[in-house]
């Protein structure tokens, strides 16, 4: 038989209308390049600026002003915490609340009008290198200009070599700023994330294309009950996965673990915990398996991306980083870097708890939701 235009145009025809009554199938064809166009193009950087940073500044004459200016205006540095003592800057960067301490000696103005070389301590959270790089590239030579403004008539002498400011720079919890320390530990959660949302949101649909929904809704299992019962061997298996990761992160990649191996399998039980509930009710929005693929797809990429796992998470415009509180995966990467590098303890890891918690309420409620409404 001869090609027929006339029966490929019918097969296009019934093909198109066939996708288009297939609204969520459409809707994730159209919404995941229009998500990927507005994270890539808005949301990524790769350079990162207005990094916070704590300042400890022991000596206030005019030149330790003029550093701090400079600091402050180069843009890369955003001051936000004025610290007495260099242990309470080091508190503020092992909570994550600076990732910069700058430390200004007593005798920094002093020193330097007298013509000697003055030591300024930069300490640096080395547990996201690619935060920090280009900060700490761009220190060097921002240090060199600081006091240019200052340096005439007796004070001449800074333009000097070597330079005035001897920069000591610690990276405190990855000294050797390896990329094996933020990324091995990152993986455990992005890989968590992809297989508890995916298994889970393809449970309840294979049990509606099997054709065993009917026997299940017919027992008198309550939604509770049905919805803990499904999500506990999924639980199980993020155990078994943790301890490959684990056990890869010790053997393999050589990182540390400074913290509570306790704390850490109770804190990521309550993370798989919250994308179990995210799998469960896509499983009941979904009508079959490959929507719930669909569906785990469109949440793990802004997971994945806005999290803080590829690209530094303080690079990120506001908007960004206030969707990315959301995500139980930005807080989880917190809390399993913190135990892992930081040695982090319950106390410390409390802010980036309940988020995740919340998540969970918010994500078990709308499952329970949805499944009632299966039941009528």
């Amino acid at each position: 038989m001869r090609f027929s235009f006339a029966r490929m145009l019918a097969v296009f025809i019934k093909e198109f209308q066939q996708m288009l009554r297939d609204r969520l199938t459409f809707a994730m064809a159209v919404g995941v390049p229009i998500l990927q166009l507005v994270l890539f193009g808005y949301a990524i950087n790769t350079d990162p600026k207005g990094l916070p940073t704590v300042l400890v500044a022991q000596d206030s004459g005019p030149l330790a002003r003029s550093l701090s200016a400079a600091l402050q205006n180069s843009g890369y540095f955003h001051i936000r915490h004025q610290a007495a003592s260099e242990a309470e800057g080091d508190a503020l960067i092992s909570g994550g609340q600076a990732l910069f301490m700058v430390v200004i000696p007593p005798d920094f103005t002093r020193r330097l009008v007298r013509g000697e070389s003055s030591p300024v301590l930069v300490a640096v959270d080395g547990t996201d290198p690619s935060a920090s790089g280009n900060a700490l590239a761009a220190l060097q030579s921002l240090l060199a200009q600081a006091l240019q403004h200052d340096a005439s008539g007796v004070l001449a002498p800074l333009h000097a070599r070597p330079p005035a400011i001897d920069l000591r720079v610690h990276r405190r919890y990855n000294p050797e700023g390896l990329s094996r320390y933020n990324i091995v530990p990152g993986l455990i959660g992005t890989i968590l994330t992809m297989t508890m949302v995916m298994l889970t949101g393809l449970a309840m649909t294979r049990e509606r294309e099997r054709g065993t929904m009917e026997n299940l809704l017919a027992t008198p299992v309550r939604p509770l009950e049905v919805m803990v019962g499904k999500i506990l061997p999924y639980v199980v298996l993020g155990y078994v996965q943790l301890g490959l990761i684990m056990a890869a992160a010790a053997l393999l990649f050589e990182v540390p673990m400074n913290g509570s191996l306790v704390l850490l399998l109770a804190l990521i039980g309550v993370f798989m915990l919250a994308n179990l509930g995210v799998g469960f009710t896509f499983s009941t929005l979904a009508s079959n398996q490959l929507q719930a693929l669909q569906m785990t797809f469109f949440f793990f990429l802004p997971s994945m991306l806005l999290s803080g796992f590829m690209f530094p998470f303080k690079g990120m415009p506001g908007w960004a980083q206030g969707l990315g509180e959301v995500l139980p995966l930005t807080h989880f990467l917190r809390i399993v870097r913190g135990i892992m590098l930081k040695g982090n303890g319950g106390l410390e890891l409390l802010p980036e708890l309940w988020p995740m918690l919340a998540f969970l309420l918010a994500a078990g409620a709308v499952a329970l939701a949805r499944y009632r409404q299966t039941l009528d």
